[in-house]
C-alpha cells in the first residue's frame, strides 16, 4: 500500500508524517475558507495577482504533501504556508475591519505601470502610454509625457494652456476625454490646446521644478493654471519639515507611484518576499525616508511653517512665469466635504484628521488668493457649495460629472486671461 505508506499509515507507523498531513489538511481548509469568503465578498477575481496568491498557497500545500516522507521539508513548507496565509489573508481581514492600516494581500487586478523614475521629480508619466486601469478607465499619455492625447495638426495658431496639479489635475477618477483639462479644452474650442502636466502626488515643490525646467512641452504656454493645495497639506505638522519636502513627501513618491526597483509599495504574491524586498529597500536603497510620520498622533490647527513654504513656492512659480511672459492662474483646491467628517485619517495626510482637512484647505486657499492678488496673478475661487458628493469619486478627485462642472467654471476666466 504505497499510498498509505507515503503518509506513515502502515507499520511501522510514522506519526510525524501523519501530523504533517493533518496540519496540511487544516491549512487547506483555512485557505479554502479564506478564498470562499473573499470570493463571496467580491474581493477575489479569479484572474489577477490575488488569484495567483491563492494558487501559490495551494502549490505550497501540494508540495508539502508530496514531501511528507521528509518531515523537515514538509514542515518547512507548511510553516511557510501558515505564514503566507496569516500575513496575506489574515492581515487583509484585519485591514477590512479597520484594525490595521494596510495588508500584504496582492491587488485583485494588476495595475499597469503608468510612471517611471525621474532624478528630480521622483516619478513622471511614461510617454506615449495607452492602458486600461484596474478600474476600467482608459488612460493615455502624450509623447511628451503628459496626460491626454497628442495634438493633431499644427499648434502654431493655437493658444497653449498648461495645467499643473496633482492627481486632481491628472484626474485619476476620470477616463480619457473626461478629465477637467480635457473638458476645459472642449469648452475653450479649437483655438486653444490644453496640456495636462498633472501628476499624482505633486506638490508646489514639484510644480516649481516643472515650471522652471519642463513647462514648454508642446511649446511655450500663454497661460499656466495651478490647481494646488491638497498635496502640500500632506506635509502638515511634520516636525522640522524640509523646505523642499525632501524628508518625507518626495521619497514617498517613489513608492506611491511604484517606480522603486525593489521593495517599496510593490506587493508580490508572497507576503514573505514582499517583506524581504521592503527590508532591502529600507536598509540598503539610496532613496530612503528621513522622516516617517505614520504612527504618530494627529495634530489640530494650522501649520505656520508649511504655509510659509507654500507661500515661497507660489511666489517662485509666479516669478518664473512672469519673467517668461506667462500668465499665472491659481485655483483653490476643492474637497469632498461630505466624506471628511470623522476623526479618522484616510492615509494620504498622516497627521491630519479627516474632519480637520477642509478647514486647513480653506486656510491655504485664502493664503493662495491673497498672494495671487498681491502678485497680480489671476485667482479663481470656485464655490465649494456648487459641488456635491456625486461630483467626486472619493475625498477629492472629480467624477466625470464633477470634472465637467469644474471646467465650465474655469473656461470663462481662461478666455478672459488668455486671449
Amino acid at each position: 500500500m504505497p499510498f498509505l505508506d507515503h503518509f506513515g499509515l502502515v507499520r511501522p507507523y510514522r506519526f510525524e508524517r501523519v501530523a504533517a498531513l493533518a496540519f496540511a489538511v487544516l491549512l487547506a481548509l483555512a485557505v479554502a475558507g479564506a478564498a470562499l469568503w473573499m470570493r463571496v465578498a467580491g474581493e477575489l477575481p479569479l484572474r489577477g495577482p490575488r488569484g495567483d496568491y491563492f494558487l501559490y498557497l495551494v502549490t505550497l500545500l501540494v508540495l508539502a504533501v508530496v514531501f511528507v516522507r521528509w518531515p523537515w521539508a514538509a514542515g518547512a513548507l507548511l510553516a511557510l504556508t501558515a505564514f503566507e496565509l496569516t500575513a496575506g489573508a489574515g492581515l487583509f481581514t484585519l485591514h477590512r475591519a479597520g484594525v490595521v492600516s494596510s495588508s500584504l494581500m496582492p491587488p485583485g487586478r494588476a495595475e499597469p505601470q503608468r510612471f517611471q523614475w525621474h532624478p528630480l521629480l521622483q516619478a513622471v508619466p511614461i510617454p506615449s502610454l495607452e492602458l486600461t486601469s484596474s478600474t476600467g478607465l482608459a488612460i493615455r499619455h502624450t509623447r511628451e509625457g503628459t496626460r491626454g492625447r497628442d495634438p493633431t495638426g499644427s499648434l502654431d495658431r493655437r493658444t497653449n494652456i498648461a495645467t499643473f496639479g496633482g492627481s486632481t489635475t491628472y484626474d485619476i477618477g476620470a477616463g480619457e476625454g473626461d478629465t477637467w483639462p480635457d473638458r476645459l479644452a472642449q469648452a475653450l474650442g479649437d483655438r486653444y490646446f490644453v496640456v495636462n502636466h498633472g501628476v499624482p502626488g505633486y506638490t508646489t515643490a514639484e510644480h516649481l521644478i516643472q515650471t522652471a525646467f519642463y513647462q514648454d512641452k508642446f511649446g511655450k504656454p500663454r497661460c499656466a493654471i495651478y490647481y494646488v493645495g491638497w498635496n502640500d497639506l500632506r506635509n502638515a505638522h511634520i516636525a522640522d519639515l524640509d523646505p523642499a519636502y525632501a524628508d518625507f513627501h518626495l521619497p514617498s513618491q517613489i513608492d506611491s507611484q511604484k517606480v522603486r526597483r525593489v521593495g517599496g509599495a510593490h506587493v508580490t504574491i508572497s507576503p514573505l518576499l514582499t517583506l524581504a524586498m521592503r527590508f532591502v529597500s529600507t536598509h540598503f536603497d539610496t532613496a530612503r525616508y528621513f522622516t516617517d510620520p505614520y504612527g504618530q498622533p494627529p495634530v489640530t490647527g494650522r501649520d505656520a511653517n508649511l504655509e510659509a513654504i507654500f507661500q515661497r513656492n507660489v511666489r517662485a512659480i509666479s516669478a518664473v512665469n512672469r519673467q517668461r511672459g506667462v500668465t499665472t492662474i491659481w485655483v483653490g483646491q476643492l474637497l469632498n466635504r461630505a466624506r471628511l467628517t470623522g476623526d479618522g485619517r484616510y492615509g494620504w495626510l498622516p497627521l491630519v484628521r479627516d474632519r480637520d482637512l477642509w478647514s486647513l484647505q480653506q486656510e491655504l486657499n485664502a493664503v493662495l488668493e491673497r498672494i495671487a492678488k498681491e502678485l497680480g496673478d489671476v485667482y479663481v475661487a470656485v464655490p465649494p457649495q456648487d459641488f456635491a458628493d456625486a461630483d467626486f469619486v472619493d475625498n477629492g478627485h472629480f467624477s466625470p460629472v464633477g470634472a465637467r462642472r469644474f471646467a465650465e467654471r474655469l473656461a470663462p476666466v481662461v478666455r478672459d486671461a488668455c486671449p
